[in-house]
């Protein structure tokens, strides 16, 4: 499976989480017209602005990840990678509770205060689509993680790309539909979660060991990093 499939699925399968945390926030947005269509619009209109700012992200991140791979700790980084995602699935399993970070928090209040300003001004479906892209979401981490292990910025932004047309879909008929998918559906979705990260987990740790197995733990060869001249 390329990269570019696991970021859909990612997102496509966390966006299940998403309607919980981010819909509310979706349906705030007034909506001013009245025919379905440009209703319709707005709201494709807001999730084009979220999948922007995860394919800026992915950009910005891309640049640590290349010189990972240029410094040849790709390897490593992988099954970094991957312990991380396996630990994040084991305190959702465990119900591990991890305390705020303060130092995060304030890096993103000023984000918070734009959204709030945008919302008190009304200031249309894209602004707040590319604000709220920028708001802590564990999937969106867990996706920069999957990016930070490509080779380029490019590639990164590609992956984070994927991850938020992944994400597109249950979103829109989310705020289209004034959230279709109900709690009881949602939770039992959200307990299988920590599983799929597991398993993602383990794929990441497989790639980092280089087995040479297509797809699953292709050897990366130096000649498969491109170095710009």
């Amino acid at each position: 499976m390329s990269n570019n499939s696991i970021a859909f699925f990612i997102g496509l399968f966390g966006s299940v989480h998403c309607i919980g945390m981010c819909g509310p926030l979706a349906f705030a947005i007034p909506t001013v017209n009245n025919k379905w269509w440009l209703i319709v619009a707005d709201k494709v209109t807001y999730n084009i602005g979220r999948i922007v700012t995860y394919s800026f992200l992915g950009l910005l991140i891309g640049f640590i990840g290349k010189q990972l791979w240029l410094s040849g700790l790709q390897q490593g980084v992988s099954i970094v990678s991957g312990l991380l995602i396996i630990m994040a699935a084991c305190s959702r399993l465990f119900k591990v509770r991890i305390k705020d970070n303060k130092i995060l928090s304030s890096l993103l209040s000023p984000i918070k205060r734009l959204l709030n300003y945008a919302l008190r001004r009304h200031a249309g479906h894209l602004i707040v689509g590319l604000l709220n892209g920028f708001l802590p979401c564990g999937f969106v981490y867990l996706a920069l993680v999957g990016a930070v292990n490509t080779s380029s910025p490019l590639a990164s932004a590609r992956f984070m790309f994927w991850f938020g047309v992944g994400t597109f879909p249950l979103m829109l008929l989310a705020t289209i539909s004034s959230g279709f998918i109900g709690p009881v559906v949602r939770r039992r979705i959200n307990k299988a979660m920590p599983y799929l990260m597991v398993c993602l987990g383990f794929w990441f740790i497989l790639r980092g060991i280089n087995l040479n197995i297509p797809y699953l733990s292709p050897q990366i060869k130096p000649s498969d990093i491109q170095v710009c001249h």
